[in-house]
């Protein structure tokens, strides 16, 4: 039963690619071929273009540099040792491989040697939709099954599934991200019960490279189902350190993008794996994350904590609330909301918060600065800070009102708070 049509003609598209059909002349030799191989092939069956182009050579590194160079083109030794070579044409790169095979693998490392085969070269790939080749005369070469499971929406692994994940333990998060990307229905049987089986070698993984993965995978359209298949594996807890909300992580992925909303892969990974500042840490070592991405796990977590203190959210506690903490954490915390919570938030508290989404409403901004209370007469020192702080706890009492007279009784609050000897 057909599931999925292939486009035949994004292969003839990617051939017509003059830059590609450029370099493919200058790698063009006698007794030798080159082909376009792996995602950009699997990608434009699907109608899809790929950025990355990845070409496949009988030549050697140093036959590809020569040619290249000897064609005016910039050649780069990007990986020579493992027989890779970038060519820069056209304000594109070109990641030229020479074939290669197996010799040993540990799990995370390979030791290759040169070869001419490009089934064997196929071999080596993790699955099938990623082992199809290209040659630049239009021919489309699949020694795998990659092109019926690419047509069927399946991920499978090339040769016996457990053998390739103890080749390399990251085919194991590989296996859910690109099920989440290009799988239709349930994951390959044999390929979940190997990822499962292997779950320990997940340990011995660099964190920089499980992040890379898990990022990817939420990002896919089916990151929902991948998830739940990798928590019912035992995995998940395994990376995030704890079951996850799938609820959560549901409702982000299918919230609207209107209003700016959150729809990054970290957004959803707070949806699916923070409840507290202890879990946004957590998550900073174990995955390695920026500074960048950290801030964005704190900054859900703080609005979560906020929230979830309050018995009701009426419409003064939405002022207070975007006064106080990050628009896009408080963002997503009520897009992934349980329907307890948000029947608990008034009809008011729900309008005023899309004003401040829309920007309909400005968010408030607490009117006083330390200058303010200087030109008022209070000397500078501790008592300035005392007076801030007790005035601003008062502006958010009233529910962050603003206005002129608002600032004045704001004033006199703060200078008569730094003046007192309490």
């Amino acid at each position: 039963m057909t599931i999925r049509d292939l486009k035949r003609d994004g292969l003839n598209a990617l051939l017509a690619d003059q830059a590609i059909s450029h370099v493919l002349s200058v790698l063009k030799a006698p007794g030798e071929e080159t082909r376009i191989v792996g995602g950009v092939v699997r990608d434009a069956l699907l109608g899809r273009v790929g950025s990355d182009i990845d070409l496949a050579t009988t030549l050697l590194p140093e036959d590809v540099m020569r040619r290249a160079t000897a064609a005016s083109l910039k050649a780069i030794p990007t990986g020579i040792e493992h027989g890779t070579v970038t060519i820069l044409f056209d304000a594109r790169a070109f990641e030229v491989t020479t074939l290669r095979e197996d010799v040993e693998t540990d799990g995370r490392h390979a030791v290759v040697r040169f070869g001419r085969d490009f089934a064997r070269d196929a071999e080596r790939r993790d699955f099938t939709i990623n082992a199809l080749s290209l040659s630049g005369d239009g021919a489309l070469h699949d020694t795998t099954g990659g092109e019926a499971d690419l047509h069927a929406g399946r991920v499978r692994f090339i040769g016996d599934a457990a053998t390739r994940i103890r080749e390399d333990a990251l085919r194991i998060l590989r296996f859910f991200r690109f099920h989440a990307r290009y799988g239709i229905g349930a994951p390959d049987e044999e390929g979940l019960r190997a990822a499962a089986d292997a779950a320990e070698a997940l340990d011995g993984l660099s964190r920089e490279r499980v992040r890379s993965e898990l990022l990817k995978l939420l990002e896919a359209p089916g990151a929902v189902q991948a998830v739940a298949e990798m928590r019912g594996a035992g995995l998940l807890a395994r990376i995030v350190g704890a079951e996850g909300h799938l609820d959560r992580l549901e409702r982000a992925v299918s919230m609207s993008a209107n209003h700016g909303l959150p729809q990054s892969a970290v957004a959803r990974l707070a949806a699916l794996a923070v409840d507290s500042g202890t879990d946004a840490e957590r998550l900073r070592q174990s995955l390695r994350l920026s500074n960048e991405e950290h801030a964005c796990l704190q900054a859900y977590a703080a609005a979560r904590e906020a929230i979830e203190r309050l018995p009701v959210i009426a419409a003064a506690d939405v002022r207070r609330l975007v006064a106080t903490q990050d628009l896009g954490g408080l963002a997503l915390v009520v897009a992934v909301m349980g329907d307890q919570r948000m029947s608990e938030m008034s009809v008011e508290a729900r309008l005023a918060f899309e004003r401040f989404l829309d920007g309909t409403r400005p968010v408030p901004v607490f009117p006083l600065s330390g200058g303010d209370l200087i030109a008022a007469g209070v000397p500078p020192g501790r008592s300035i800070g005392k007076g801030l702080a007790a005035s601003h706890a008062f502006w958010l009492k009233r529910g962050c009102p603003s206005g002129k007279e608002e600032r004045t009784l704001l004033l006199d609050h703060a200078v008569a708070t730094a003046r007192s000897k309490a």
